[in-house]
């Protein structure tokens, strides 16, 4: 998003690569790691063809995305169809795959490790390397960012390939972590996650955020995702506190940037 680009396909790409992972482990009897391998090759196969589709058509990429969205999941789904008859399936993960993906510690998981991981590199990237002053530069002026040399196909190509990548390794933690895959299991994330990152300080038209601020728009909507629940208080009431919080996310962008724009 920071690059200004959406990818709404995320939700349909973790519920495929839980269902690879487990026909492969399950209907096939196949070894565990080469099918995560696979699993993730089919996430940065689902990247790649939505970022050509997106330079090539010129289309807006949330309509690309989302169109990408359920073509993934009605793929996802008849295959599973026709090869086991069903749309969800058990995982048989090796000790080693267990250890990696879905370690515990008391309440803890894991997967907290992995995502302090995924965005300890996303901030290196972001801050620390000119692939990363690209993408700020694609977001905030494409045009712009093409006559200053930024090869802006190149860079929209290669962070949806990245997003189908990552989308592939939620699905990969929450398949080894249940020990089932279902075509399903990203679906919420559709729309959860432009939200989170919206709330950390990203703005929809690109060009300016932080790995720091999504982290915490991220902390922020499971603390109330979970806390209503735990609050005792009806869970009805957590979409329309999300929604608000969405509005006073992008209405606190807005200004800011209004604000940093007019600035002397």
């Amino acid at each position: 998003m920071i690059s200004g680009e959406f990818d709404l396909s995320i939700g349909s790409t973790v519920g495929a690569a839980s269902m690879i992972l487990a026909l492969g482990t399950n209907q096939f009897g196949g070894p565990t790691w080469p099918m995560i391998a696979m699993a993730l090759m089919a996430g940065g196969l689902i990247g790649l063809c939505n970022g050509l589709a997106v330079v090539k058509t010129k289309l807006p990429s949330f309509i690309v995305t989302l169109a990408t969205n359920f073509i993934v999941i009605g793929a996802t789904m008849g295959v599973s169809r026709l090869i086991a008859n069903v749309t969800s399936s058990s995982i048989f993960a090796s000790e080693s795959a267990k250890m990696v993906f879905a370690f515990r510690w008391g309440q803890a998981n894991i997967s907290i490790l992995w995502w302090l991981l995924v965005a300890f590199i996303g901030y290196r990237v972001l801050s620390r390397t000119a692939f990363g002053n690209w993408i700020y530069a694609t977001g905030g002026n494409e045009d712009s960012a093409r006559a200053a040399g930024v090869p802006v196909e190149r860079v929209k190509v290669t962070l949806f390939v990245a997003t189908g990548v990552a989308a592939a390794l939620v699905g990969i933690l929450q398949g080894i972590q249940w020990n089932s895959g279902n075509s399903t299991y990203g679906m919420g994330y559709v729309f959860q996650a432009p939200i989170v990152v919206v709330i950390g300080g990203v703005l929809l038209t690109g060009g300016y955020g932080s790995v720091a601020g999504i982290v915490f728009g991220t902390a922020l909507f499971g603390v109330i995702s979970s806390g209503i629940f735990y609050t005792g208080w009806n869970t009805d009431w957590i979409q329309l506190f999300l929604g608000l919080l969405l509005a006073l996310a992008v209405l606190a962008n807005n200004y800011v940037r209004r604000l940093a724009l007019t600035s002397k």
